[in-house]
């Protein structure tokens, strides 16, 4: 039933006069029943109730006896069946903290309990609340904000407010960080520990969100100390998970922890741009070396990649104690990978790429430690050259098998080019630009082809001396990063160039491509080398992506 115009009118001039008598007073407390008929009229009329939420906020610091019936009523308003009032009541939420901060934590809960509103208009007011909230207190703000996260101790209790929370998170405070997170090294550590405790129950797409909004922060900037680095890495390795045990006897028959090794690969990479900047990569390799390289042959193609991949671009910043313990490892699998001339197997090119440029960079920090594993002989001085041993037949294995990859890619690499005169032609031939797009992008898939070649033939061709140089700088630039551009600008433009890469893939440069940037080109790259002879294979595809599903550790990373 609507209200008769005569009664609202009088209520809307009863709440102008408390208004005003309040504004005038000197002493606002002293103005007890003003006040009070201000919350009184909130239950009348439709206008008086958006009235009174406007008032109601504003006069609230002067009445803190009446603070439960004020803050109560307001709730009432923020119910009401007329959008206006919601919107006017959810506006003056802060109101009630400017000068009481006390209920900052509360009226955040209210806000939160608000995200999930179906109109555009009141979760706009709702996000402009919160950030103004955040803009008068941002400790208890994002205190508050978290606590709706949740963590294994304090579980979040309602998913989709949960997920709210998150979005607004990203969506609206990560992006001015700069701007609401001050002072600025407090507010980044404060909320640094906030997230440390929230990813104890995280998806792995969250994980990824949050971590990289941690290396934005200031305090873990380029000239942040060796000691965060250590932080950040020690936050990926929890969540990868390398103190639990690796069914490695089932995983003979079925990937049955592929969750878990979806989520160690990812970690990987996550931490590869800490490991460039001095972080260990220690517990990683170890984890690796022990449960995940004797069962790397039983992984999915495009999991095997990603592990290889991710093992080659850490190789480079590996502790000549951590190279000497793995290379074993390696040179094993490099073995599985570079067949014997006789047998007729077929081999994965990329594969090859990955465990030789491993190879090199471990070899080169404990040279001597490759006397036993492939008949070199290599002099140091130390009682680890095993020099009185004979390794004849290790040696004869080993160079015959790189003889034999030699070979092999050698013959690819005439097809590969002889393919790429052939796309030349159909290039120019071409009419339409859907025809030249698809001709384009096999040029380069075949030229990233010819890159796997020329570093498998530039990595091996050292490799047959009894005592060869191994390689240990960025002489050799992996076939899926991004070729380094010249230190001279060119006045003409690149064609053909893949876009930069982002340096969480798993590079500290920016500009080079990780594992995410490469599943796709080599998938397609698999056809420029299908068809081949002697069976050589490339690299495969990279499936769905780094991302794992469920919350928690041990809580399902399904894909």
């Amino acid at each position: 039933m609507a209200a008769d115009p005569s009664d609202e009118a009088k209520h809307i001039e009863k709440l102008y006069e408390f208004g005003e008598r309040l504004n005038e007073s000197k002493d606002k407390s002293q103005n007890v029943e003003d006040y009070q008929g201000i919350i009184s009229a909130a239950k009348t009329s439709m206008k008086a109730k958006q009235l009174a939420a406007h008032l109601i906020p504003r006069f609230f610091k002067f009445f803190p006896g009446l603070s439960s019936p004020a803050i109560d009523t307001h709730l009432d308003l923020i119910e009401e069946e007329e959008l206006g009032v919601r919107v006017q009541a959810i506006r003056g939420l802060p109101l009630f903290c400017k000068d009481t901060p006390e209920h900052i934590s509360k009226i955040v809960d209210i806000l939160v309990q608000l995200l999930h509103a179906d109109e555009f208009v009141e979760r706009d007011a709702v996000h402009k609340a919160l950030m103004a909230l955040l803009r008068q207190d941002v400790k208890a703000s994002l205190t508050a904000l978290f606590k709706h996260i949740g963590s294994v101790d304090e579980p979040s209790q309602d998913d989709i407010i949960r997920e709210k929370v998150l979005s607004f998170i990203r969506d609206k405070v990560f992006p001015i960080k700069a701007e609401v997170l001050k002072p600025r090294e407090e507010m980044e550590r404060h909320i640094t520990d906030l997230i440390k405790k929230s990813l104890e129950d995280v998806t792995g797409a969250e994980f990824r969100m949050f971590m990289d909004f941690l290396k934005g922060l200031s305090i873990f900037g380029d000239k942040a100390p060796k000691e965060l680095m250590v932080e950040l890495i020690g936050i990926i390795e929890g969540q990868a998970d390398l103190d639990a045990q690796f069914n490695c006897k089932m995983i003979g028959i079925q990937v049955s922890d592929a969750d878990h090794i979806d989520r160690l690969i990812s970690c990987l990479f996550m931490a590869l741009p800490f490991i460039v900047r001095g972080a260990s990569s220690s517990k990683f390799l170890n984890y690796l070396n022990k449960h995940i390289l004797p069962v790397s042959d039983k992984l999915p193609d495009e999991r095997r990649l990603d592990l290889l991949k991710a093992l080659a671009e850490v190789a480079p910043f590996t502790t000549p104690q951590d190279s000497r313990q793995i290379l074993p490892s390696v040179v094993q699998l490099l073995k599985k990978n570079m067949p014997r001339r006789k047998t007729g197997e077929e081999f994965n090119f990329t594969y090859v790429e990955c465990l030789l440029y491993t190879f090199h960079h471990l070899a080169h920090k404990v040279p001597n430690a490759t006397n036993s594993l492939c008949g070199y002989k290599i002099v140091t001085g130390q009682p680890s050259d095993r020099l009185g041993e004979d390794f004849t037949e290790q040696y004869k294995e080993f160079t015959e098998r790189l003889s034999y990859v030699e070979e092999l890619t050698r013959a690819t690499m005439k097809k590969l080019t002889q393919g790429m005169a052939e796309k030349n032609k159909a290039m120019a031939a071409a009419k339409s630009d859907e025809a030249k797009d698809t001709i384009k992008t096999e040029k380069q898939n075949t030229t990233t082809g010819l890159r796997t070649c020329n570093n498998i033939l530039a990595m091996t061709k050292a490799l047959h001396l009894k005592a060869p140089s191994f390689i240990g700088d960025k002489s050799i630039n992996l076939s899926w990063k991004e070729v380094p551009k010249p230190a001279v600008t060119s006045s003409t433009p690149a064609t053909g160039g893949k876009r930069p890469g982002n340096a969480a893939n798993g590079s500290g440069n920016p500009s080079k491509k990780g594992r995410g940037a490469g599943g796709i080109q080599h998938q397609l790259v698999n056809r420029a080398f299908e068809g081949l002879s002697h069976g050589g294979r490339s690299g495969g595809t990279r499936g769905r992506g780094r991302g794992w599903g469920g919350r928690g550790r041990g809580r399902g990373y399904n894909r």
